[in-house]
């Protein structure tokens, strides 16, 4: 049908109605086409021809053509739906291109609201009413840009903290308020002003109890600031909403037809807004509280976790295994976490199935490349094989170690000694691949040449020769026991209950002064705290017979028998 100037203002509010319908089922495409079709036919009404096909180009032409008439106002709504579509398609440059015309339908979204069909009345009875007030979408429209381009420009500083400050005082629903809470509290954090980004957080979450991502970007401010306390207090929070239904479905404006989410599709902005699964959640808080001293808050955490993954109906549970540990390294956690809280029956229960499901997986022995430099940069190149099969290798060592750490809590010494030597026995059988060797460099904490896997081998060799060390000695098989102890100081050198039961046995054998120089060594080492470093099953749990360095000191200083 040609385009006629009496037809327009009917033509352009039914393309605005279809063009919000598009919008409402994200038919982009399909709006953003006949939105440039409309524009082109008000164009051949004026006799214009921009000579392009280029969309900006014809906008601006469009505009150009009903300076001064009643179809001005059409014309804005239908670009009013074209900047939402820009946004909807990540098209930020565009948006940006058109921040001058943007800034005028701000400006004057009274005119572009006003109900058209007043002065046209008489004339054309049937203008449909517009489906949605284009007053109401330039509002949306204003602080979802703010927001979208918040997040792709958060390491700009005060900027963009000032415009998204701004846009905190839009009219918009209180989700949407709450994202420019978040990010300028991430575009602070991202300044290095920790205090006041979580000021901005709690706005956030003040203003929308549902804007779980606060309380996630809260934790990690935390964690960044050392504040264990506070960064398990807001996991336990997060945990507990997160369990309630649809606590992360987006809120829909009442009366709007088109959803803040359809313009909210940048990918900046989706990571912020992300938060971790329940059960991964709810993993961390476990972890944190065992690591933090709040054992049996942790114990609690994990037979939660447990109990939920075993659930079949478990909702998302299928969704979220994948981003948490394998279940034999949860299980261990777990019977760690057991072992600490003196509940040694259970922690033998988790091992056994760890110790069942393993077993018959494992590899006769484990080649890695030899480094040749004596570094152990090879885990990197490790063959799949080879991998899975050290994995599992050092799941069913931990198992054994750790009830090698029930029986000597139980001070069932032998039976302490029996799984000790099962975890020795499974850790010599990897080999470099041309020395044949077993693996005997040291490991500490900071191992990132060594990979995690090669340092965890280290760490269980060291525990479990001093396992059987400490429970040779409580049965007075002392030579078995120094030598044991020895092994383990060479494997793991930073070990402080090894040490100071290395001094121990040599004071009993009467090589007091050889006893006296090892206890000197760790008068200032305590027992190091657990770390997140590696796993807490490979750790020094505290769990066996210890020495006091007090008690040590006050031996040496008594008199020796005349």
């Amino acid at each position: 049908i040609p385009p006629h100037l009496d037809c327009a203002q009917l033509e352009l509010s039914v393309a605005y109605n279809t063009c919000v319908c598009f919008t409402t089922q994200s038919q982009f495409d399909e709006a953003e086409l006949l939105l440039t079709q409309s524009a082109q036919r008000l164009l051949q009404i004026a006799g214009d021809d921009p000579g392009t096909s280029d969309p900006s180009v014809v906008w601006r032409a469009a505009l150009k053509s009903v300076i001064g008439t009643a179809l001005r106002r059409y014309v804005l709504s239908l670009l009013c739906l074209q900047w939402g579509i820009w946004l909807a398609k990540s098209r930020l440059n565009a948006v940006q291109d058109f921040q001058e015309e943007i800034s005028l339908l701000e400006a004057q979204s009274g005119a572009v609201g006003n109900d058209c069909r007043t002065e046209t009345k008489e004339k054309i009875p049937n203008i449909p009413i517009l489906v949605l007030d284009p007053r109401r979408l330039v509002d949306l429209l204003k602080i979802c840009t703010a927001i979208v381009q918040g997040a792709e420009k958060l390491t700009e500083g005060w900027s963009v903290l000032s415009a998204l400050q701004a846009a905190s005082a839009l009219p918009a629903p209180r989700a949407l308020i709450a994202y420019t809470h978040l990010l300028s509290g991430s575009c602070l954090a991202h300044m290095n002003r920790p205090q006041m980004a979580l000021q901005c957080y709690r706005k956030a979450l003040e203003t929308d109890p549902r804007c779980v991502c606060a309380l996630y970007q809260s934790a990690l401010i935390y964690r960044r600031l050392e504040n264990s306390q506070a960064e398990i207090q807001a996991l336990r929070i997060l945990h507990s909403i997160l369990l309630l239904p649809s606590s992360t479905e987006p809120a829909v404006a009442a009366g709007h037809l088109l959803s803040p989410s359809l313009f909210l599709c940048s990918q900046s902005l989706s990571s912020l807004l992300s938060v971790p699964s329940v059960l991964s959640v709810l993993h961390s808080l476990a972890l944190k509280c065992v690591i933090h001293s709040r054992v049996s808050e942790g114990v609690e955490c994990y037979l939660d976790l447990l109990a939920a993954l075993r659930s079949e109906d478990q909702h998302g549970v299928h969704a979220a295994v994948s981003t948490l540990p394998k279940l034999p390294r949860l299980y261990l956690e777990a019977g760690a976490a057991l072992l600490m809280a003196q509940r040694p029956a259970d922690c033998m229960a988790l091992c056994d199935e760890v110790i069942g499901s393993t077993l018959d997986l494992l590899p006769e022995k484990v080649l890695l490349d030899d480094p040749g430099d004596g570094r152990l940069s090879g885990s990197r190149e490790m063959t799949e094989e080879a991998e899975n099969g050290l994995v599992r290798l050092l799941w069913t060592a931990a198992a054994n170690l750790l009830q090698g750490h029930c029986y000597s809590q139980l001070k069932d010494w032998k039976q302490a000694v029996t799984h000790y030597t099962r975890c020795i026995n499974l850790l010599v059988k990897v080999h470099y691949k041309d020395t044949g060797f077993s693996l005997q460099m040291p490991c500490t904490d900071k191992c990132p040449e060594q990979g995690v896997d090669l340092c965890v081998l280290q760490r269980l060799k060291g525990l479990s020769l001093a396992g059987r060390g400490i429970s040779f000695a409580q049965i007075d098989r002392l030579k078995e026991s120094l030598r044991d102890l020895h092994l383990s100081l060479q494997a793991h050198p930073e070990g402080v209950s090894a040490r100071r039961w290395y001094g121990e046995v040599l004071w009993r054998l009467d090589r007091k002064q050889e006893a006296a120089a090892c206890w000197e060594q760790t008068w200032s080492d305590p027992i190091p705290s657990l770390t997140e470093a590696l796993p807490v099953y490979a750790q020094e749990l505290q769990s066996g017979p210890s020495l006091d360095s007090a008690v040590l000191q006050q031996k040496l200083q008594e008199p020796g028998p005349t």
